[in-house]
């Protein structure tokens, strides 16, 4: 077996369903062994991850291919080359830290099972996203990230911070995801499939196709939401308000990274000169500059961090966008180098907090002297993210500026983009900097919430130490370190091997150095002028923003909702019910509407002679119907009425040869009627006049113009010619599905799938008239409408003799229609329906509540078991077909021959029609005691 999709699976599976199981007992114990199972899971997907590793690095590229859904073209395709063994190894190594870290960082009171289950949930996600070789698989792993994002950014749902941001951030990156289908659908079309490695051999086919540019758009949208490109930066920072471990994943190694990763992945299809570069460079250019200026003046130390985020995830932007295969390079070693430092301030950040109470650096000062080993890891970390020489930031840095001064594009451009390069480089250097001198030095603490903090404990310090220990390794040897990874990471994104490169400290006296040295110099300068001359911490945001913009939408659309709703939905179902009915008119009739949709008139094939019987029940059926209209206010005629429409169709069906469905319509006509007599009980035996003169023309209106649209469609329809499916039915049944009677041979093998959703309704519909009716009762009436006493007598004697010889009879008859029903009329939901009459009988006889005691029925709780089986021993028959490789519900049938018996017709269709059976009877008698049991309260006056 290929090991690639264990590398997903096992966090998916093993990690979630571990976790959430021992994270059930809120022991410290237990907190601990949670802790270390996610771990252990992390660790395994990280091996598999190394062992694969060898293959990569000699230029191979792995593959795992298994069909899932293949005719939707949606596979589980893998695949492991460079750029997704980055990623990979990005996300399971620092994922492994985190949950080291968050191990210490968790208050004994918040749900370690939770926690870490959520956890694996997004890791799983992310490294599908990244493992993908589907297009199709990578967004289904896509928007599981932002349904696993919103939960753990929402972890703490006792706040009202954590749970606006968790919204905001899965209504981007959520309406991002569905942008980024439609594009995915789109290449798809464009390229003949979803497969990565059938798309990057198509590139010139793609290219010259008029829906490209579209397409790339589509996907663009999706890439710029999951990675906070403005305009859609607004929802990270909200997101803050999540654990910090959280952040720090999220901010280092995952999701934000995912919009980058994507534009990396589909650069050899999407990426080069024009409008790729042109809006992904612009975009990424406007973010960095715009969010390193805004980073500057954010006063809590995770939305500095934030903005910093948003401002290095556009300086990556930029250099994906760039038509230039270096720019390739920086980017992916500015992903590395970004993941090391970003991850460790984060977790900086929340020992901050974890040991003050506090992130607001206009409290916090001083904590050099409190807590000198996290101050001399966090300045390491800042460091490298202003870009300060010997620290992997400021070589990936370097790279950034010299791809900017190489910028090709007109005099204007040449200029622009290395200026606003730089600008983004003094901002960065200015938020370093207040990081470290607001929080470390500054002057002492200012009304800390604790107000003695100190180092926390040596677990929760060794990630960060790692991880600073790494920025100063790779930016003191780059080359030994991170280079064999970025050259096969960059390989991956070009299609082809980079250029000749150097990753090294010292490139001579260069533009990019000057650049550096000017952003450092400045960056140190503007950060003192702010803070000597504007103070920083008197500085309070105006005027519009992106969370302001986003919240006055979303309130603009729930006001437009409910006048909408208002209009619609005013509690009238007549309404409603034009509405739909209107509307389904009009739908219909715009096909035909200038004469486009064809001739509307009766066709030329020959028709059968119409008998006086037929004449008889044609009229008998329009006079019920006219009469049913006509008094349907008196609700018991209306039944009755109502059951003399079903009478006639089932007359038309055995006239139509078709017994199956004469039968099933009969006993569902009686089954039904005395439900309906039943629940009408409970309601006045007259409705109410409240319709006006105007309404009921409405609704007569739009009720002949459906009935005679339909009525003309059928006739269209059955006067022409046409190719029937019922031959292909009649002709598979029996060596297909094994059986003679097609009707029930259709139930329950041809369209199994449907019968299991119908009967699954129903047992909905059942469990819903219990929880309904469940506790309600009424009183029974005293006296009818006209005056006169209810007698509520006992049950007739003969009744109830006749009732105990029924049922015997009946059930010999219903297992008698249940065994024929596969070669002859019958089946299980006409033997359920017999059952149920059998049953319904007996209540009639002898009351519910003796019924109910022989029956055991425990005031129904009997029949919710009845549902629940026939609908389990339906789903496990389907389930069974997969032990043989055969899609779900997927039939077997043969004639073995049996001692004594002979042989026998057998088919395990039997086992889904009796799941059908038991599903039928179970809410049948369900829906029966629910309503039997509202009136059960006896009047206070009896009649003599």
């Amino acid at each position: 077996m290929n090991p690639l999709p264990l590398v997903v699976l096992l966090p998916l599976l093993l990690g979630t369903t571990l976790c959430f199981w021992s994270g059930q007992v809120p022991t410290r114990g237990r907190r601990a062994l949670t802790a270390w199972l996610a771990a252990a899971v992390t660790a395994a997907s990280l091996a598999l991850l190394v062992a694969l590793a060898g293959a990569v690095f000699d230029g191979q590229v792995l593959l795992s291919r298994s069909a899932w859904i293949p005719a939707i073209g949606l596979d589980a395709h893998f695949r492991l080359d460079g750029l997704a063994l980055m990623f990979a190894l990005l996300i399971t190594g620092i994922g492994l830290l985190i949950i080291l870290y968050a191990a210490w960082y968790l208050h004994e009171r918040d749900p370690a099972g939770k926690f870490y289950s959520l956890l694996m949930l997004f890791m799983a996600a992310m490294l599908g996203v990244v493992l993908s070789d589907n297009l199709l698989l990578l967004v289904v792993f896509w928007e599981l990230t932002s349904i696993s994002s919103f939960l753990l950014v929402g972890y703490w749902g006792h706040k009202a911070e954590a749970r606006a941001g968790a919204r905001m951030a899965l209504a981007v990156t959520g309406g991002g995801g569905l942008v980024l289908l439609a594009g995915v659908l789109l290449l798809g079309h464009i390229g003949g499939s979803h497969d990565l490695s059938v798309l990057f051999e198509r590139v010139p086919q793609i290219r010259a196709h008029p829906l490209f540019p579209l397409a790339t758009v589509l996907i663009l949208i999706g890439c710029f939401t999951k990675s906070a490109q403005w305009p859609f930066h607004f929802w990270l920072p909200e997101a803050m308000a999540a654990p910090t471990p959280v952040s720090a994943y999220l901010h280092s190694a995952t999701m934000v990274k995912a919009g980058l990763f994507l534009l990396a992945r589909l650069y050899p299809v999407l990426g080069g000169p024009g409008l790729f570069e042109s809006v992904v460079a612009t975009v990424g250019l406007l973010t960095m500059a715009f969010a390193a200026y805004v980073a500057v003046f954010k006063h809590d130390l995770k939305g500095l961090l934030a903005y910093s985020t948003i401002s290095h995830l556009g300086l990556i932007t930029f250099l994906i966008g760039l038509a230039t295969p270096l720019s390739a390079v920086a980017a992916v070693f500015h992903i590395l180098n970004h993941a090391t430092f970003k991850c460790s301030l984060f977790m900086t950040a929340g020992i901050i907090d974890h040991e003050t109470g506090t992130r607001d650096m206009r409290r916090l000062a001083g904590l050099m002297k409190l807590m000198p080993w996290t101050a001399t890891l966090a300045m390491v970390a800042a460091a490298s993210m202003a870009g300060v020489p010997l620290a992997n930031g400021f070589l990936s840095k370097e790279m950034f500026f010299a791809e900017a001064v190489g910028v090709q594009h007109g005099a204007a451009w040449g200029v622009l983009v290395p200026l606003a390069a730089t600008f983004g480089g003094i901002c960065s250097v200015a938020y370093s900097l207040r990081f470290i001198h607001d929080v470390f030095f500054n002057g002492e603490p200012r009304d800390l919430p604790n107000p003695h903090p100190h180092e926390p404990p040596l677990m929760m310090k060794a990630p960060v130490a790692l991880l600073v220990l790494l920025c100063v390794v790779v930016g003191v040897a780059p080359a030994l370190t991170f280079g064999p990874l970025v050259h096969v990471a960059a390989s991956a994104v070009l299609g082809m091997p980079p250029p000749a490169y150097h990753l090294a400290i010292w490139h001579g006296f260069n533009a990019p150095l000057a650049m550096s040295a000017v952003a450092l110099v400045l960056g140190v300068a503007l950060y003192f002028a702010l803070q000597r001359r504007f103070d920083l911490h008197l500085h309070h945001p105006r005027g519009w923003t992106g969370r302001l913009l986003f919240t006055h939408a979303v309130d603009g659309l729930f006001a437009l909702a409910g006048r909408v709703t208002q209009r619609l939905e005013n509690g009238s179902l007549q309404r409603y019910a034009a509405l739909m009915v209107g509307s389904a008119i009009v739908l219909a009739a715009w096909p035909w509407w200038g004469g486009q949709g064809g001739s509307i008139g009766a066709g030329t094939r020959t028709l059968l002679p119409a008998s006086p019987l037929a004449l008889v029940l044609w009229a008998l059926l329009l006079a019920s119907g006219a009469a049913l209209v006509a008094t349907h206010h008196q609700r018991f005629r209306a039944v009755v009425l109502l059951g003399v429409v079903g009478l006639v169709t089932s007359l038309t069906f055995v006239a139509l040869s078709a017994p199956d469905l004469a039968l099933t319509q009969l006993s569902v006509e009686v089954v039904s009627t005395v439900l309906l007599l039943m629940g009408l009980a409970l309601l006045p035996q007259t409705a109410p006049r409240e319709s006006s003169p105007a309404r009921r023309t409405r609704d007569a209106l739009l009720a002949l113009a459906g009935g005679g649209g339909i009525a003309w469609l059928s006739w269209i329809v059955l006067t022409r010619d046409h190719d029937s499916i019922a031959w292909y039915f009649l002709e598979n049944s029996l060596p297909l599905g094994g059986g003679t009677n097609v009707v029930n041979v259709i139930l329950v093998d041809f369209r199994g799938y449907d019968t299991f959703g119908e009967i699954t309704v129903l047992g909905i519909a059942a469990v819903g008239v219990l929880a309904l009716l469940d506790g309600w009762r009424v009183r029974r009436p005293e006296t009818d409408p006209l005056g006169r006493p209810w007698s509520f007598e006992r049950e007739p004697l003969m009744l109830r003799v006749a009732a105990r010889l029924v049922l015997p009879l009946a059930l010999v008859a219903s297992v008698h229609i249940f065994w024929r029903g596969h070669n002859l009329p019958g089946g299980g939901f006409i033997a359920g329906l017999v059952t149920g009459i059998a049953l319904l009988l007996q209540y009639m006889a002898s009351g519910q509540g003796r019924a109910e005691a022989l029956l055991h029925a425990g005031g129904g709780r009997r029949y919710t078991r009845w549902v629940g089986t026939g609908l389990a021993i339906a789903g496990l028959t389907g389930l069974g077909a997969f032990a043989f490789g055969r899609p779900f519900l997927t039939s077997a049938h043969g004639h073995p021959g049996v001692p004594l018996l002979g042989e026998l017709p057998l088919a395990s269709a039997a086992l889904f029609d009796l799941g059908v059976y038991l599903t039928v009877v179970g809410a049948t008698m369900l829906m029966l005691s629910a309503l039997g049991a509202a009136s059960k309260e006896t009047s206070t006056v009896r009649a003599a």
